[in-house]
């Protein structure tokens, strides 16, 4: 490898990105580049297409995101000062990476949702490990400082975002698309990395695979903006530069730089997450004195049914072998499908916890309404 493009999006950054993964692999066989990220904006639906699509091509896939990251808090939502968040690439070096990875995006649509899907720093900090941050393109906040004249500001965040994510794994971005404030920043972002110690990486901002294809995108932002691509070119893509660019492409804008491309290379070497199909995946329930799983999970139904029978959330009226002929069929069901329940990490589900998932019927419902206890639901179930 002599070059990895590290911020690349693919039509999963809805009404933005213009990569469409069924063509992009032809694209990087093409220019004899053999590994690629995924950077969508505040998503990853596309991760596992992408991930098949560049296995089955030979070339290697490197998960991420680009995430948006409030200034405040993630419950702050007051327009003019939380509906701005800005831009952080966090690519997976690793399983705990992409784990982290997936909670954060889960957490920002959650918890931090106002106009995007936010994040803090908070909560970068608590999952941070196993990722990889690039200080992205002049949507981050580091070239936002810059471009404010800002510099001790941009290095004291630079420095901020060193330590949350730990030594080498966090680089300020160069990119040079033909817009004057890229290329006014660059001194500016050379100094901060140079000052705390961080590394240079060269990226093009990828929405589109040729130069050509720029029209296109400029119309799907069009539509997301709700403006006229009579108006000229979308705020942000003044150029027709964001395009999957060659390996001398690249070296010409940013060669110069020390390390800047040789850092891609480190970087893809670094990412190695495998993922692995048509297996369960499923958590595991601890159990006491090394017991089996079913007879534990037995053990649990039925004290919950006895407790709601105490509490008489559930009244027989004479037909108690009902229910228990139900909870054998179910437990039955459960067992022959050979779910590995011992297979998985421990998780943090407790008995009372179990107990709750296997019985948590509603008195007013008839039996038959009740008793909604079968395979195809208990795992998406919450205990209460």
């Amino acid at each position: 490898m002599s070059f990895v493009h590290l911020h690349v999006h693919t039509e999963y950054s809805l009404l933005d990105g213009a990569c469409r993964i069924s063509g992009m692999m032809d694209r990087v066989k093409e220019l004899g580049q053999s590994a690629i990220a995924i950077t969508d904006h505040g998503v990853m639906y596309g991760c596992i297409d992408f991930y098949k699509a560049a296995k089955a091509a030979g070339i290697k896939p490197i998960i991420g995101c680009e995430v948006y990251v409030t200034r405040r808090q993630m419950s702050d939502r007051v327009h003019g000062i939380d509906n701005d968040p800005y831009h952080l690439v966090l690519l997976c070096e690793n399983r705990q990476g992409y784990e982290n990875l997936c909670l954060l995006v889960s957490e920002a649509f959650m918890y931090g949702f106002y106009g995007k899907p936010r994040v803090d720093l908070a909560l970068l900090r608590q999952h941070s490990e196993g990722l990889i941050a690039l200080s992205a393109c002049l949507a981050g906040e580091i070239p936002k400082r810059l471009r404010q004249g800002d510099y001790q500001g941009a290095k004291a965040h630079a420095l901020e975002m060193a330590e949350i994510f730990g030594p080498d794994h966090y680089y300020l971005e160069l990119q040079d698309h033909g817009i004057p404030e890229q290329k006014q920043i660059i001194p500016g972002l050379i100094r901060v990395a140079r000052e705390i110690g961080a590394g240079l990486v060269a990226t093009n901002d990828c929405h589109y695979l040729r130069r050509e294809d720029a029209e296109k995108q400029a119309v799907l932002m069009c539509i997301q903006t709700n403006t006229s691509i009579l108006d000229g070119r979308p705020v942000g893509f003044e150029t027709d530069e964001f395009y999957y660019k060659n390996t001398d492409e690249m070296r010409m804008l940013f060669g110069k730089y020390k390390g800047a491309i040789e850092n891609t290379e480190r970087i893809a070497e670094r990412c190695n997450l495998e993922f692995s199909f048509g297996d369960y995946k499923l958590p595991k329930f601890p159990t006491p004195n090394a017991r089996s799983a079913a007879d534990y999970l037995r053990e649990l139904t039925l004290e919950g049914l006895s407790r709601r029978v105490g509490d008489r959330s559930i009244v027989y009226n004479g037909d108690e072998q009902t229910y228990l002929d139900r909870i054998d069929y179910e437990l039955s069901v459960i067992s022959q499908m050979n779910i590995p329940w011992e297979s998985r990490s421990t998780c943090s589900t407790t008995s009372s916890e179990m107990t709750e998932l296997m019985f948590s019927f509603s008195t007013a419902k008839p039996l038959a309404e009740r008793l909604m206890l079968t395979p195809s639901n208990l795992f998406t179930l919450r205990p209460l």
